[in-house]
């Protein structure tokens, strides 16, 4: 006899209890996935009375607003919460645990989708020669990309699979991450390319270039934007930051400045492309290439349901630099809201919003710049754990469990890695180990837990919210052997080089909580401030879409959706 565990009969009975659509004409004929990278809950709202109609207001107005969602994975990162929207799952299960990892078998750090066996169709594209805003990337030691790492199937793959193929599935992004994990492994990503100046792909989906890409590149849109300014969308006095006097705490990176007008120079700059994606410009042209993919793909022409995932990246850029409340992040956010209305009024024309269904969310929320928490009399700080290595007390441990050489293999956010020769000794008690480090680590400034995978695998930690965002996040294989939570507000600034202002990466409330928004077909407007999630959003496209649920995928259906 076989029995199911008890979540997985919840779960079953609970998508029972649901209508599942039952013909074509109930199904929208386009899923509209947004994914707003960086943006916390508040945000939108915060900014309610600047916003024009058509875009967040839309959603905000005529949808359904989740005004109390949270991711429920400790390591709010950009993958994370991407394939966590796209799955439905928790990294546990889908496998990405981090923007980057510890690769045991490899011996290295790797990134999360690179893939030396899917190279860039261009063969120009090679991240490790790009100027990157986001240098995670650098890790890689190919320009290959692909789904494969991801572990567990997305919305669009389960799509794919019941329309026997017949869906079209895409994700678009500035970022290679975001729009991989939209795309999922049935679907087809683009992504742009600082190195090239142009939206590019990898060849597991493709072995040459659609036409209408190469079209869209040759156009030139990103080159277009050579010695412009980043001026402000409105007066300065109509803005929340419009007093603001210049705060030293934001970075002048390349010269792009800490006051308006910001430049971003000329395409024979080094960094043109860079900072390209570091204003509004970075995701019109995103939006761009998305309403011309909708054209050229016939997204939305048939009764059979398409899927386009669209992640826009300015905004995590902006609040990396110079925190989400600032003058840039807040006029950032409103010429997002009129990229948001004129694709929106695009979809609108081609394939009618009444046909439909958006959804919004993000990939993590954002702590607050501590210059700007000392400024109102808060506290926040920076944290570095170079000095774990070195510190008295990694001595200490050596001499007591007889280590010679190094303790730790490298930190790479959120796990702590011991060294090899450590975790191959046989000698050494590995559980006592973890347990002396984790003992060692609280005591060091900016720390507020530290916990042994040996605690998680045996699932021996204390059982509260915190605990249990740090399981989800938990993978045999790719998790390090400490996981490492900083105090609230404290983070690290520097990403392989570059001096940021706000990092993002933690289980407290602000990195969890997002926005879930959804609107268009048959959606009746209303606020709901019961705690949701983003595991919710998966399994609730597959039911309002009549597919299966995705393979990892353990959240709730929400029923408003659903109209009830």
């Amino acid at each position: 006899m076989h029995f199911f565990p008890k979540t997985a009969f919840c779960l079953l009975f609970a998508l029972s209890s649901v209508p599942i659509a039952a013909s074509a004409t109930d199904k929208p004929k386009l899923i509209l996935q947004i994914t707003v990278d960086q943006l916390r809950g508040d945000m939108p709202t915060r900014h309610l009375d600047q916003l024009g109609e058509g875009g967040f207001r839309y959603l905000l107005e005529e949808g359904i607003h989740y005004n109390n969602a949270h991711h429920t994975h400790a390591n709010t990162e950009t993958i994370v919460g991407h394939t966590t929207l796209a799955t439905g799952a928790n990294p546990a299960a889908h496998g990405m645990v981090g923007n980057l990892w510890y690769d045991r078998s490899a011996g290295r750090t790797v990134y999360n989708i690179e893939d030396p066996d899917y190279s860039i169709l261009t063969g120009g594209a090679d991240v490790d020669d790009a100027t990157e805003i986001d240098p995670t990337q650098r890790a890689a030691t190919s320009d290959g990309r692909s789904p494969r790492t991801i572990l567990t199937s997305t919305f669009g793959d389960e799509l794919a699979v019941n329309t026997a193929g017949g869906a079209k599935v895409f994700g678009v992004s500035i970022k290679d991450r975001g729009a991989v994990a939209m795309a999922g492994h049935a679907g087809k990503a683009f992504w742009f390319s600082k190195a090239v100046g142009e939206f590019v792909t990898s060849n597991y989906y493709y072995e040459a270039y659609p036409e209408w890409v190469d079209a869209w590149n040759d156009k030139g849109l990103p080159q277009s934007f050579s010695d412009h300014l980043w001026e402000l969308l409105n007066p300065i006095d109509s803005y929340l930051f419009g007093t603001r006097d210049d705060q030293d705490w934001e970075p002048d990176f390349a010269g792009f400045g800490r006051t308006f007008p910001h430049p971003l120079g000329t395409t024979e700059d080094k960094y043109f492309t860079t900072l390209l994606t570091l204003s509004p410009f970075g995701d019109r042209m995103t939006a761009d290439f998305a309403k011309t993919l909708i054209a050229e793909e016939g997204l939305g022409d048939d009764d059979v349901t398409d899927f386009l995932g669209v992640s826009f990246s300015v905004t995590d850029y902006v609040g990396h630099f110079f925190g989400p409340s600032s003058l840039e992040a807040e006029d950032n956010l409103l010429q997002l809201d009129r990229t948001l209305a004129d694709l929106f009024a695009y979809v609108d024309a081609k394939v009618g919003l009444e046909h439909t269904l958006i959804v919004l969310s993000s990939d993590h929320g954002a702590p607050e710049a501590p210059g700007y928490l000392a400024s109102i009399g808060m506290p926040g700080s920076y944290v570095s754990p170079d000095e774990w290595n070195t510190a008295p007390a990694a001595e200490k441990i050596k001499g007591r469990f007889n280590i010679q050489g190094q303790l730790f293999e490298g930190y790479d956010h959120p796990y702590l890695t011991l060294a090899a020769d450590i975790r191959d000794n046989p000698d050494i008690d590995r559980v006592a180990l973890e347990t002396a480090i984790a003992e060692e680590l609280v005591a060091f400034e900016g720390v507020a837990y530290a916990i042994p995978s040996s605690r998680l695998r045996e699932g021996s930690v204390p059982d509260n919210a915190l605990m249990h965002a740090v399981l989800n996040n938990y993978h045999r294989d790719r998790s390090g052997d400490i996981y490492v939570v900083f105090e609230p507000e404290t983070f690290i600034n520097d990403m392989d080089g570059l001096s940021v202002t706000v990092t993002h990466g933690s289980p407290w409330r602000y990195d969890t909580f997002v926005p879930i928004l959804f609107a268009g077909q048959g959606i009746e407007p209303q606020t709901v401030s019961r705690r949701v999630h983003t595991i919710d959003v998966a399994l609730t496209l597959s039911v309002v879409a009549g597919t299966r649920p995705p393979s990892g995928a353990t959240g709730e259906v929400l029923l408003e959706v659903l109209g009830q």
